[in-house]
């Protein structure tokens, strides 16, 4: 099995800066792709950042030029640095990985964190 541990959230000021960590763990043989999501209770969920195994990027309108996501694929770990934030950022933030696992490597599943909450407020 395996598991995803998201970390880093917190509350934080209107400008201020917060930076999440998602460490992946288990039978994993290789990860594909990894995400980020976020959710306000009632709302739909947001794709916020992706992020493929060769490092390449790709970002929600809303947080284009303030979130930069990245990973280690040493270490199983994605990030998202997130800069200037709003109070319209506040939400519970999920990441994914679609991952190869260890003995059937022929099939890629998906697998989701806890998630962890953000709330930006002054």
């Amino acid at each position: 099995q395996v598991q995803l541990q998201a970390s880093g959230g917190g509350l934080v000021q209107p400008g201020g800066s917060l930076r999440l960590s998602c460490a992946a763990s288990g039978s994993i043989f290789s990860i594909t792709g990894m995400s980020w999501y976020r959710q306000v209770l009632g709302n739909q969920r947001e794709l916020v950042a992706i992020i493929t195994s060769g490092g390449r990027t790709e970002y929600a309108d809303a947080v284009k030029g303030r979130f930069t996501m990245s990973r280690d694929n040493a270490k199983n770990t994605a990030y998202l640095q997130m800069n200037s934030l709003k109070p319209e950022d506040t939400a519970v933030y999920y990441c994914n990985a679609d991952v190869r696992l260890i003995g059937s490597t022929a099939y890629q599943y998906r697998y989701w964190g806890q998630g962890t909450q953000v709330t930006v407020s002054s």
